[in-house]
């Protein structure tokens, strides 16, 4: 079949058209990812903290459970595990002008400089410009038993109601984040770890080359 003259210029107007769009898409994505690299990022709570399936959010020992909570608890260390599993809520303001955008957030968790589990929050975020922010919740789930190997039945027990004990607050809490944007049908993922803690703040880790922010 043939194309007139006149189809065959709005065809290529079309195309033209498509591929502007498109590309202005791709820089729009990139945008975004550059602008998350100017956000401000610290942990704001940890919620619904259970230890082999009991809830110990806020208390401070197992003596302050009733005795079929403790049960479960001892019993399950007895039995070679002890899960651990909480919501670390992460806050991102946004001060710039822009709106930042991640696809996939990689991650590390570390309680008192100890590494304790890595993981992945596969969808995306986005936090709005001009001082907006987001609330990013990363799933913990964890075996105290074998991150604390070699550790005692009390020591790692302790540990857990030492955390359940802050009140919510993160205090012995940091994360190593990896964010990652779809640029096209592209991962873009961020060169080194952003460092959050517990305080807004943004200063370079001579460590690790990232960004600490604190």
């Amino acid at each position: 079949m043939k194309i007139n003259s006149l189809s065959a210029r709005s065809l290529i107007v079309a195309l033209g058209f498509t591929l502007f769009f498109s590309s202005c898409g791709m820089f729009e994505q990139v945008g975004q990812m550059a602008t998350l690299t100017k956000c401000d990022f610290k942990l704001q709570s940890v919620r619904q903290l259970t230890l082999a399936g009991v809830n110990i959010q806020g208390i401070k020992s197992i003596s302050d459970l009733v005795l079929i909570d403790a049960g479960m608890i001892t019993a399950a260390l007895a039995g070679g595990q002890l899960p651990l599993s909480f919501i670390l809520n992460i806050e991102a303001k946004n001060p710039n002008e822009q709106m930042a955008a991640m696809n996939r957030l990689d991650w590390i968790l570390y309680i008192d400089d100890l590494e304790m589990v890595q993981g992945s929050l596969n969808e995306k975020v986005q936090i709005p410009a001009n001082g907006g922010t987001s609330v990013i919740p990363l799933q913990m789930n964890m075996d105290l038993k074998k991150v604390l190997s070699g550790k005692s039945a009390e020591t790692i027990i302790n540990f857990g109601f030492n955390l359940a004990g802050m009140g919510g607050e993160p205090t012995r809490i940091k994360v190593k984040a990896k964010p990652t944007i779809m640029v096209g049908s592209r991962e873009i993922t961020y060169p080194g770890y952003i460092t959050i803690s517990t305080k807004w703040g943004n200063e370079p880790d001579a460590k690790s080359g990232s960004i600490k922010l604190n």
